[in-house]
């Protein structure tokens, strides 16, 4: 009865502080079960697929339409693979696969597993943003995170697969949609979103430690690319389901 709330039943917006995203290269074939049918990873000549950890500190997030003051702060946390879709009118589309997502408030959690499909769990965290640099740390999860987003030469890490971050910047995230695929309904959720002034700047890790990457499917993961927006506004839009045959 109430599985359709979990469908994105209603547009959303928000306030970014800052959105922080580290993404790791993966051979493509350690992750190709991770990612559902109707869907193919987003690879790099055909060999690296990608997997995004965002760090968002959110302010005033509510319903669209909603007063500013009605909405709440949430720091989240998403793990998500960039994949390719070809939707039933033939457009190809770029977007990300959420494979599980983390809040610092039980009350995101539980209106995030209410409306989305997302996986939310609340853990401690802990962040110290000084404008030069940002740590994300759990006590609870051991996720520790520091970069330094002062310095204006940056090279790419050590082992990335891009030549340039030209090239980097196009696996920046987060992309223009999102999926979740109901396979018992054959049916594709798609929810896209909404960004303005929308100019991620590379930032450099200083340290991490990510125990989502200690699972076998990651163990050849490599550090491809950092990127940091600040101060922008995002909205979702309402989403929209598109049926497959059985």
């Amino acid at each position: 009865m109430f599985s359709g709330l979990k469908n994105h039943p209603f547009a959303v917006e928000a306030w970014f502080d800052f959105s922080l995203v580290l993404t790791f290269a993966v051979p493509k074939k350690a992750i190709a079960h991770l990612v559902p049918e109707h869907l193919t990873a987003d690879c790099l000549h055909d060999q690296w697929a990608f997997m995004a950890v965002a760090l968002v500190q959110t302010k005033d997030l509510r319903p669209k339409g909603f007063p500013r003051f009605s909405g709440q702060d949430f720091f989240l946390i998403g793990y998500r693979i960039f994949v390719r879709y070809t939707n039933q009118q033939g457009r190809r589309l770029r977007g990300l696969y959420i494979l599980k997502s983390e809040t610092d408030k039980k009350q995101m959690e539980w209106l995030g597993n209410a409306f989305t499909h997302y996986g939310y769990t609340t853990i401690d965290i802990h962040v110290r943003d000084s404008k030069e640099k940002i740590s994300v740390e759990s006590k609870l999860s051991g996720l520790s995170i520091t970069v330094n987003c002062a310095d204006a030469d940056i090279s790419l890490p050590t082992g990335s697969p891009f030549i340039d971050w030209k090239e980097a910047r196009k696996f920046a995230g987060p992309l223009p949609f999102t999926f979740t695929y109901n396979k018992s309904q054959s049916e594709m959720l798609i929810v896209e979103g909404v960004r303005e002034h929308w100019t991620p700047s590379p930032v450099k890790v200083l340290d991490f430690n990510i125990p989502f990457l200690q699972q076998p499917e990651f163990k050849d993961a490599r550090q491809a690319n950092a990127f940091i927006v600040r101060n922008i506004p995002y909205s979702w839009k309402k989403g929209r389901k598109e049926k497959w045959k059985i």
